[in-house]
């Protein structure tokens, strides 16, 4: 994994561990909970956004596949280049409720029947834990094991052009990694990321195990964008707290995919490739840690 691409570039190549390295770009749109989704993602489409992350229990991937369809079959993006199939980065996700072999091929090809779409760029095993299951249940590992050879029959089928996990801890990665089944690595771990939730011993483990990690509530859920640390240090660099929290993602080597319903911010999001943080900033930044979740804690799940 060239971890420089992600600081000089829009796009990071992944995948390469599993010798099929392909190019996903590094800002993406979020759609959990997002409201006015059609126009979001059309906006985002005709504004250079090429990356889309869903998940089979936002309960909208119709919605996107729609769009997309829409999208592809009859516009252009703003630069007057028709927008292509190949050119987008599709990802969704395996829910808690679909773990199992069965289960999750079904699931996927669910999700592939909603978004219109014949194959996808991602899918992702959402929560290591299983619904119905408490955290301690030694099931959880069997279903989430049984769900990850279904990931790899979907890759290998190609089906997906690339498999990952999502809420993974280290010593789920790390159970994952030793099994004596693994067939194909993850390449990506999409987790909670950001200055309040600086996760380095992850992040330092999925560096050195070829592991994207990718960050979701980059800016809190929101919360960040009103801290005074990060204001102070936003007016600084002459950039706005969401330009600042999004960029410190990046400096870490983390894509990212913020949500929003403000096509004004949709726009703004896209404007962190023309600066870098200095050392001194990122390290003000990490400071702020206090390992402070604002969405489910998967250290709960053995």
């Amino acid at each position: 994994m060239n971890n420089n691409n992600i600081k000089n570039e829009n796009f990071i190549i992944i995948n390469e561990s599993n010798s099929n390295p392909i190019k996903m770009p590094i800002l993406g749109i979020g759609t959990y909970k997002l409201n006015d989704i059609e126009n979001i993602i059309k906006v985002g489409l005709e504004n250079g956004y090429r990356r889309i992350d869903t998940a089979s229990m936002y309960n909208n991937e119709d919605r996107i596949g729609k769009v997309l369809i829409e999208m592809i079959t009859k516009n252009d993006g703003l630069d007057g280049k028709k927008i292509k199939r190949e050119d987008l980065f599709i990802t969704s996700k395996c829910s808690f409720m679909e773990h199992g072999y069965e289960n999750a091929l079904k699931a996927f090809n669910q999700s592939l029947e909603r978004l219109q779409l014949d194959y996808l760029d991602c899918y992702l095993i959402h929560w290591p834990g299983v619904k119905g299951l408490d955290g301690s249940d030694s099931g959880n590992s069997i279903q989430r094991a049984q769900t990850w050879r279904a990931l790899e029959k979907l890759y290998q089928d190609k089906k997906v052009r690339s498999i990952g996990v999502s809420n993974y801890t280290i010593n789920h990665l790390t159970e994952l990694l030793s099994s004596p089944n693994l067939q194909i690595k993850p390449t990506i771990n999409q987790v909670e990321f950001h200055p309040l939730n600086f996760q380095k011993d992850l992040l330092e483990f999925c560096k050195k195990n070829n592991i994207i990690l990718e960050s979701y509530a980059s800016l809190a859920g929101g919360r960040l964008i009103n801290n005074e640390s990060v204001k102070e240090l936003a007016k600084k660099i002459g950039r706005t707290p969401s330009q600042l929290l999004l960029r410190y993602c990046l400096e870490h080597h983390c894509p990212v995919i913020p949500k929003t319903d403000n096509v004004h911010r949709l726009i703004e999001n896209q404007m962190i490739f023309d600066f870098t943080l200095s050392e001194d900033i990122i390290n003000s930044l990490d400071k702020l840690n206090k390992d402070q979740r604002f969405y489910m804690n998967p250290n709960s799940v053995n």
